[in-house]
C-alpha cells in the first residue's frame, strides 16, 4: 500500500473510532441533559402563567435557556473544563486529587469543597432517576386520561427493575444507549423544527437582550423563574465526570453536531407552540407531537430517561470508588461487571441506598412537578464548587495570575451564584431534600477522614520503628522467635513502623517466617499507575523487606495480581506458601477523644460496616491470618 493510501486508511480508521466514541458519549454523557426538555420549559413557565403569558415572557424565557446552554455548558464545560483533566480523567474528586498534589496552606478548604461537590453529585444521582422517569411516564396522561392513576406505580416498577439489573452490568445494553439517545435527540430536533412555523418570531430568542429584559421587567418573578431555567443544564457535571470514558474530542463533537442543535430546536419549538396555543403551557413538550405519535414518543422518552438514570447511577458508583480510594469513605464491596471496561463497576451498598432514596422521593412528591422544585439546588451547588476548583486549577496547574483567573471565572461564578440563589428560594417546596442528602454525605466523609486521622494519631505512640525492630529481632539471643519455613506478608498503612500483626505474632506465637515482607498499599492522586511504577522493594535485612504497591484512584486494588510484578525485582511469591497477616482493631468510643461522642459512634459504625480487607484487596481467602487488638478512640 502506498503512503497516501496508508495515510487515508489510517484517517478513515480514526474517523470511525471518533464517530463510535461520539455516538457512545451521546448515550452516557448527554442522557441527563437530553431529558431536560420534558419538564424544564414547563416548570419555567409555571410561576408566570397564572394570568397568561406574553410574547416577551416566552421569548425571554427561551432566550434565557439558549444562553444558559451556551455559557454554562458550551463555554464552561465543553470548551474549558474538558481540558482541566487529571491524566485524562474528569470530575470533582479527580480535579480535587490533582490540586491536592500542590496545595499548601488551603488543603482543608479544597478538601471541603471537593467533598461538597461529590456529595451534591450523589444527591443529583438520587433525584435524576425519580424526576426523569416520572416526567416521561406522565406523557401517558395525554394518551388517555384513565392512565393518570397508574403513573406512580408504572414509574416505581421501571425504577425497581433498573436498580435490580445493575448487578448484571451495563456492558450488554450500553451498545444500544448511544443509538437510542441519538434517535431521541433527532426526534426532539424534528418536533421542534416543525413547530417553528407556529410563530417564527421565537427566533428573536437568540438575542440575549430579550433574556435581560425579561429578568428586568419581571423582577422577583424573573428571579424565581431562573431556578427552573437552570433545569435545562442539569447533566453538565456528568459531561465532565465521564471525560475518562470517551475523551475530550468525542464529547465535544457530539455536543456541537447533535446535542446542542437538537436541544436548541426543541426549546424554540416549545416556545413557538406556546405563542400560538397558550393552553399548551400545561405540557408543551408532549403537545409538540400529534395524538397518533404520543404513545411511541412516551415509550422513547421512557427509554431515554432510563438511560439518563443509568448514566448518573454509574457516575455515583464511580465517584464513590474514587472517594474510597482517596480515603474519604470506608472500604465497600466493588464488583467489576466487564472484563475489558474498568469503569463498569457495581457497588451493592450504594445501589441499595440509591434505590431507597429514589423510592422515597417518588412516593414523597408523587409527580415530576413536585420533584422539579427539589432538583436544581444539588446541580447548581456542584457547579459552583467546580468553578471554585477550576480557579485553583488555573492558578496552580496552568500558572495563570490570580487576577487573570478572576477576570475569566468571576462572571461565570456570579451567574452560577445567581442560579443557586434562585434555587434556594425553593427550599420550603422540596429544595431541602438535596441539601439534606448532600449534608449527610459530607458528614459521613468528614467523620471518616477525621476519625481515621485521630486513630492514626492514637496508635502512633505505641508503634515501634520498623528498622529498629528489625535490628533487634535479627540479633541472636535466647529469646529469639522460632524460624519457620514460608513467607509472611504483613499489611500496614505505616511503612515506618512495625505492623501490629507482626508484633502480636511474635509476642503470642513466638515464630518468625523465613521471609517477611512489610506491605503498604498506597492510593495515588492519579487515576492510574503505570505497571513500571506499581511496585517497589527495599531490603532491610536477609529476612525482612519493605514493599509498596501503588494504585490509582480509578483502579481496583488487586494485591494478589500486583504481587506477580515483583518478579522483575527478583522477588518471587509462591501464594500457596505465603501467609497474609492483617491487624484487626476493635474500636471503643471515648468521650474525651478529639471528636464528639456521637461522631465517635458514627465512625465506629462506619468502620464496622466496611468490607473485610482480604476481600477488598483481593487476597487469597485461605491464606489470610487476622490478629486483633483494642483501641480507644
Amino acid at each position: 500500500m502506498s503512503h497516501p493510501q496508508a495515510h487515508a486508511a489510517a484517517g478513515s480508521s480514526r474517523a470511525r473510532a471518533l464517530f463510535a466514541l461520539a455516538l457512545g458519549s451521546v448515550g452516557v454523557v448527554y442522557g441527563d441533559i437530553g431529558t431536560s426538555p420534558l419538564y424544564a420549559f414547563r416548570e419555567a413557565l409555571r410561576p408566570i402563567s397564572h394570568d397568561g403569558v406574553t410574547w416577551g415572557e416566552v421569548v425571554g424565557l427561551i432566550s434565557l435557556v439558549i444562553w444558559a446552554l451556551t455559557i454554562i455548558v458550551t463555554l464552561k464545560y465543553v470548551l474549558f473544563l474538558l481540558r482541566a483533566d487529571n491524566q485524562g480523567e474528569g470530575g470533582t474528586l479527580s480535579l480535587l486529587a490533582l490540586l491536592m498534589k500542590t496545595a499548601n496552606g488551603h488543603r482543608a478548604i479544597l478538601f471541603f469543597m471537593g467533598i461538597a461537590g461529590a456529595a451534591l453529585f450523589i444527591g443529583d444521582a438520587m433525584i435524576t432517576p425519580a424526576l426523569s422517569v416520572l416526567s416521561a411516564v406522565e406523557g401517558l396522561k395525554l394518551v388517555t386520561p384513565t392512565l393518570s392513576d397508574y403513573v406512580v406505580p408504572i414509574s416505581v416498577v421501571i425504577l425497581v427493575i433498573l436498580f435490580a439489573v445493575q448487578s448484571w452490568g451495563t456492558h450488554a445494553v450500553s451498545k444500544f444507549f448511544g443509538p437510542i439517545t441519538a434517535l431521541w435527540f433527532i426526534v426532539m430536533a424534528v418536533a421542534g423544527a416543525v413547530h417553528l412555523r407556529d410563530d417564527f418570531t421565537i427566533l428573536a430568542a437568540f438575542n440575549p437582550l430579550y433574556a435581560v429584559n425579561f429578568l428586568y421587567s419581571d423582577g422577583y418573578l424573573g428571579f424565581v423563574v431562573l431556578g427552573a431555567v437552570f433545569l435545562t443544564v442539569t447533566g453538565a457535571e456528568a459531561l465532565y465526570a465521564d471525560l475518562g470514558h470517551f475523551g475530550r474530542r468525542p464529547i465535544q463533537w457530539a455536543w456541537f453536531c447533535l446535542v446542542f442543535p437538537a436541544l436548541t430546536l426543541n426549546y424554540l419549538g416549545q416556545g413557538a407552540l406556546v405563542l400560538k396555543h397558550p393552553e399548551a403551557i400545561d405540557n408543551p413538550f408532549f403537545l409538540l407531537f400529534p395524538q397518533w405519535m404520543l404513545l411511541p414518543v412516551v415509550i422513547l422518552a421512557t427509554a431515554a430517561t432510563i438511560i439518563a438514570s443509568q448514566a448518573v447511577i454509574t457516575g455515583a458508583f464511580s465517584i464513590t470508588r474514587q472517594a474510597i480510594h482517596l480515603g474519604f469513605l470506608p472500604r465497600m464491596e466493588i464488583f467489576h461487571t466487564s472484563e475489558t471496561q474498568t469503569g463498569q463497576i457495581y457497588l451493592p451498598a450504594v445501589n441499595a441506598i440509591l434505590l431507597f432514596g429514589v423510592m422515597l422521593l417518588v412516593f414523597l412528591f408523587g409527580s415530576s412537578e413536585g420533584l422539579a422544585t427539589a432538583y436544581g439546588i444539588s446541580v447548581t451547588g456542584a457547579m459552583v464548587v467546580t468553578t471554585v476548583l477550576a480557579f485553583e486549577f488555573l492558578r496552580m496547574r496552568w500558572r495563570w495570575k490570580a487576577s487573570t483567573a478572576v477576570m475569566v471565572l468571576l462572571p461565570l461564578f456570579l451567574l452560577e451564584l445567581t442560579f443557586l440563589g434562585a434555587n434556594l428560594l425553593k427550599i420550603h417546596d422540596g429544595g431541602y431534600v438535596p441539601i439534606l442528602i448532600a449534608s449527610l454525605c459530607m458528614l459521613l466523609m468528614w467523620t471518616w477522614v477525621r476519625g481515621t486521622a485521630l486513630l492514626r494519631e492514637k496508635t502512633r505512640h505505641i508503634e515501634v520503628p520498623l528498622e529498629a525492630f528489625v535490628k533487634s529481632i535479627e540479633r541472636k539471643s535466647a529469646h529469639a522467635p522460632v524460624s519457620v519455613s514460608g513467607t509472611a506478608i504483613f499489611l500496614t498503612s505505616d511503612p515506618e513502623s512495625a505492623p501490629a500483626a507482626l508484633l502480636h505474632n511474635i509476642k503470642h506465637n513466638r515464630v518468625l517466617h523465613e521471609q517477611n515482607f512489610i506491605l503498604t498499599i498506597t492510593s495515588t492522586n492519579t487515576p492510574k499507575v503505570a505497571p513500571a511504577e506499581r511496585c517497589s522493594v527495599e531490603r532491610l535485612s536477609d529476612r525482612f523487606a519493605r514493599i509498596q504497591v501503588r494504585f490509582g484512584f480509578m483502579e481496583t486494588q488487586n494485591v494478589s495480581q500486583a504481587l506477580g510484578l515483583f518478579r522483575k525485582s527478583g522477588v518471587k511469591f509462591d501464594i500457596m506458601s505465603t501467609s497474609f497477616y492483617l491487624g484487626r482493631r476493635k474500636l471503643v468510643p471515648d468521650r474525651h477523644s478529639g471528636m464528639p461522642y456521637w461522631q465517635d459512634r458514627l465512625y465506629i459504625a462506619m468502620a464496622n460496616a466496611a468490607i473485610d480487607p482480604s476481600d477488598y484487596f483481593r487476597l487469597p481467602t485461605n491464606r489470610v491470618v487476622e490478629l486483633g487488638s483494642q483501641v480507644i478512640i
